[in-house]
């Protein structure tokens, strides 16, 4: 690796952190603390990298200090772990001041753990971002040490979603004149999701499209070794087809198998781990299944519902149930006593939170009276064998409350309910 190379991309860096408009998330920097950023691929991950950037110049940093690379930069294919020392050689032979590190899409550099706890040990302040959940696994965790912060990215919540369209959102909001323009907003982020880049954007399923074919290439199949591409894609259009269901790795492999494509259950679960450690999608336990049924009869969902709208067409159902998985799944990275389950026994129950002994259906519409029976009967059924202390039905717009069998049931819109638990 030519360290000429490495000093034009520092300096690039600079350049780039000056000239950047920066969009503001929701997310806290402790002062002297490290992080290592986690998250599918454009959640904004980078952004924060910029954002940290951006504060420290204002409270007196010097953008000398500042040494920003991207590992996705393809004049660093092949930079290996042994390479990663010449980044400070570089910076002291342009600066003479101590580094602060910025680096983006570190996962592609094998190794890469070991060189950033070594930068922790020598104090240095340093700020990771990937792309692979495999960069949040216990091996890598005890090779960083507790040295640094480990920290889930995800695209928009709505409330951040709200604000990049320049809606600020207050107790009234739901209730005034800008409901109207927090309703059409809605729509667009229930169907194409909160990546930060889509804000504004024309052409969202090109885009969507192209997002998921770079980390299905890219993360996925390259940086698996996986041979039989088309058993791979297959499978993850039958699990977005499916998205409402648990699903077996078996039941999955038969599906494959229906349309004339060889495979197996192993390959299938291979095929689906891989694409959760590229955070593309995140399972589901059943709360009422045995340990190896846990393990092997999973829902799963995808992180943002604009990648999950590309492979459906009638799917408002199936979108109100993934945007609320992702909702409570965001609150579950951020706090290790929130877990999350669905429940499939007597009866079949979308999400239930131990912790606060609370039970939610989604359901696009109960106008429909078979409907509401159903979900109702599900919530009713459930807080007989284990005790609620919340149920809920999130719908897409209706809103009221129910009584029945002793058990007190909110129906929430949407929109409130999202703004309530993001």
């Amino acid at each position: 690796m030519n360290l000429e190379t490495i000093k034009a991309i520092i300096v690039e860096g600079q350049e780039l952190l000056g000239r950047l408009e920066i969009v503001n998330r929701e997310f806290r920097f402790e002062s002297q603390e490290r992080y290592v950023f986690v998250g599918i691929r454009q959640a904004g991950k980078s952004y924060l990298l910029y954002l940290r950037a951006r504060q420290l110049l204002a409270e007196g940093h010097d953008i000398r200090e500042m040494l920003f690379v991207n590992f996705d930069d393809e004049r660093l294919i092949g930079f290996s772990a042994e390479d990663l020392d010449m980044l400070l050689r570089a910076h002291g032979a342009l600066f003479d001041c101590r580094p602060i590190l910025f680096l983006d899409e570190i996962q592609n550099v094998e190794g890469w753990e070991r060189f950033v706890r070594r930068l922790a040990n020598q104090k240095y302040r340093v700020y990771v971002t990937g792309s692979n959940a495999k960069m949040l696994s216990r091996e890598i965790a005890s090779t960083l040490g507790g040295r640094y912060v480990e920290q889930r990215v995800f695209p928009y919540s709505f409330p951040e979603f709200l604000a990049a369209h320049g809606v600020e959102v207050n107790a009234t909001s739901l209730y005034g004149s800008g409901r109207a323009e927090i309703d059409r907003l809605l729509d667009e982020y229930f169907q194409w999701g909160g990546f930060p880049e889509l804000v504004g954007y024309v052409g969202k399923r090109r885009w969507l499209n192209e997002l998921y074919e770079k980390i299905l290439l890219g993360d996925v199949i390259q940086r698996w070794g996986i041979r039989n591409e088309k058993a791979l894609r297959l499978a993850m259009k039958r699990l977005a087809e499916n998205i409402k269901n648990p699903t077996s790795y078996n039941r999955l492999a038969n599906m494959v198998k229906a349309t004339g494509v060889s495979t197996n259950a192993t390959s299938i679960m291979d095929y689906v781990n891989a694409c959760r450690d590229s955070c593309i999608i995140f399972p589901l336990e059943n709360y009422a299944s045995k340990f190896v049924e846990k393990e092997t009869v999973k829902k799963h969902y995808f992180v943002d519902n604009g990648l999950l709208h590309i492979f459906l067409s009638d799917s408002d159902t199936a979108l109100l149930e993934n945007i609320c998985a992702v909702t409570l799944h965001r609150r579950c990275s951020d706090d290790m006593e929130f877990e999350l389950y669905f429940y499939n026994k007597e009866v079949e129950l979308d999400f239930y939170i131990p912790a606060e002994r609370r039970a939610i259906q989604a359901s696009f519409s109960i106008s429909d009276a078979d409907t509401r029976q159903r979900e109702v009967r599900a919530l009713t059924t459930f807080h007989k064998l284990y005790g609620l202390d919340r149920a809920e039905i999130v719908t897409y717009s209706e809103e009221t409350q129910i009584e029945a069998d002793g058990l007190t049931i909110r129906v929430v819109p949407l929109a409130k309910w999202l703004l309530e638990n993001t």
